[in-house]
This record gives structure tokens, sequence and C-alpha cells, in this order.
């Protein structure tokens, strides 16, 4: 498997942070950058860089939810070759917020937005193109995407200068099949633009998934460290890291990671393969239901979970 045009994006403090809202220390996300740039992982996703006053709740977020440039410099004093990205959603960031990439430590924003959005994304796009820096349009829950409306979203985005456009599996419902159709087809329509990857792990097949995507040509490929992101997790970075026929990962610096951090966080936290997260996935559901059902006294009563998702009035 040719996979030597593959660059990793680990997201560990950007989707992990919505398992446990952030709550990361300073020590964490060093040893994770520094673990990082060792095992030669290309982008390292240091959270989101939305704007407090623009959502509820987010003084109880931790500090990852809204970077703010002059903590990141004391976060990451001393920057190695692993490149720093930042998520952004529409109608949650103020643009006048984002310096130029010439006085930001990030290089790469990326633009996560719902079909309908997509000429909002991509006038973020261009603004934050124009401050310098690496673009991508992230295209959630392509699963409940019509096709028509897809194929108008392609025609905008194929004339806007945004770098990399995302095959994003927001509910952990596609497999192989799915990947190989939509990754053929983003590249029949953009066949000017780079492709990158974000699945979730409801059906155990996150790690698989990427790897079809890598096969046929996908370069940037999202992962987290020990899979740890919203409900069901990402592909594991340290399975890319280890798998991947590109010499130049590593895979021991993030082992030493794992057992410094992940063993204990993971269980304080909870993520990864749980059957509530198999029953959104089957369903094609957001993982909300399948979230409340395990924050619930009943987290264990599969048959009646499964029953409820399977009547039209079903979520929580």
């Amino acid at each position: 498997m040719k996979t030597n045009h593959c660059k990793i994006v680990d997201c560990t403090v950007r989707d992990g942070g919505l398992v446990n809202n952030w709550d990361f220390s300073v020590e964490f996300v060093q040893d994770l950058y520094a673990s990082l740039n060792a095992a030669g992982v290309d982008y390292m996703e240091i959270g989101y860089k939305n704007s407090p006053k623009l959502m509820k709740g987010s003084e109880a977020a931790g500090p990852w939810r809204f970077l703010n440039e002059d903590f990141l410099n004391k976060v990451i004093p001393n920057k190695g070759n692993t490149k720093l990205s930042a998520l952004v959603d529409i109608g949650r960031v103020d643009e006048n917020d984002i310096l130029p990439r010439s006085e930001s430590l990030l290089d790469l924003i990326r633009i996560a937005c719902y079909i309908k959005d997509v000429d909002k994304g991509l006038d973020l796009v261009q603004k934050f193109h124009d401050l310098g820096y690496e673009t991508t349009i992230n295209i959630m829950a392509l699963s409940n995407v019509m096709d028509n409306d897809l194929v108008e979203a392609f025609q905008m985005i194929k004339e806007s200068p945004v770098d990399v456009v995302y095959i994003v599996d927001s509910y952990g419902s596609l497999d192989h099949n799915d990947f190989n159709f939509l990754v053929k087809k983003f590249q029949e329509h953009l066949p000017n633009k780079r492709l990158g990857v974000h699945t979730h792990n409801n059906m155990q097949l996150a790690f698989s998934n990427t790897l079809v995507a890598a096969e046929l040509g996908v370069e940037l490929l999202d992962a987290s460290v020990y899979g740890m992101g919203r409900g069901a997790g990402n592909c594991p970075t340290e399975l890319l890291l280890t798998h991947l026929k590109n010499t130049k990962y590593h895979l021991r610096p993030s082992l030493g990671f794992i057992q410094k951090h992940m063993i204990a966080m993971r269980e304080k936290w909870e993520w990864g393969y749980l059957i509530p997260y198999l029953v959104t996935g089957t369903l094609d559901e957001h993982p909300r239901s399948a979230m409340a059902l395990l924050a619930s006294p009943d987290r264990d009563k599969y048959e009646e979970f499964y029953d409820r998702m399977m009547t039209p009035e079903g979520s929580f």
C-alpha cells in the first residue's frame, strides 16, 4: 500500500476535548506536542479558535476551546517540525480575533461546517487564506447529505483557495465501500484539491476506513492518541504511526505518552467503542442519544435503547 503521500493530523486536544470539556493540563499538551514532534507527526490540532463571546457556557471550558495567542506562546515556547492547527465553527468565530499567520504560532486553520453553510465556510477560508494560513473545509455529517447539495457545494469549493477538502464521517456510520465511493466522487469533482479524512470509531472501522482513503490518495489523515475523541473516538494516531509505509514516523514516542497520560485519563473519562455508539452508528444518527444513555443509570440497557432508537420518536 502506497502511503508516502500521507500526513497525520493529530486531533487529541481538539476532538478529545469534547470528552472532558477541554480539561487538559498545560503539561499534558506540552508532552503531547513533544511526543508527536518526536514521532514525526505533521500537524497537531491544539484546539478551537472560536470566540468565547459567541458561545454559551464558555467560562466552564478549558483554554483549548478558545485559543489565545499569548497563552499559546507560553505553552509551546519552542516549536518543532510539527505544525499547529486550530478548528473554527461557522458562527462561533470572530475573524477579527485571528492574527496574520506571520504573528501566530498556528499554521493551519480548519473550518467545520454543514453542507448548508459551505458558502459561509468558504468566506472564512478566503479570509484565513489572505492572512497566510493553510486552510481546510470539513463538511460534517456527509452521510446525511443529498447528492445534488454536494455537487452544488463542489462547484463553490472548486473555485475557492481552500487547500484541503475533508471527507468527514461524523456519525461513524460509513464503511470501506462508502469511503471508496466518496473519495472517488470528491476526486472527480475536485481534481484541483487535496483531500483529508476524519473518521469515528462507532463500528470499529475508523482505522480501516482511514487506510482505505489513504490508499486512494487522500493526503491528510485525522487521528488522535489512544483514539480519544467525542463518543466512540477517532482513528488512533499510534496505529497510523506504525502502519503507514512512511519511514519518517516513529511509534515509540507515542507509547511513552500513552503510558504517562492516557491510561489514567481513560479511567476518568470514557470514550471509544461502546455498544450505544454502535447503535447510533448503525442507524446513522448523531451520538448525542448514546452519550445521554451512557450518562444515565440505564447505561447498560442496550436492548431497550435499541428499541427506542428504532421508533420514529426514538431519540432522547
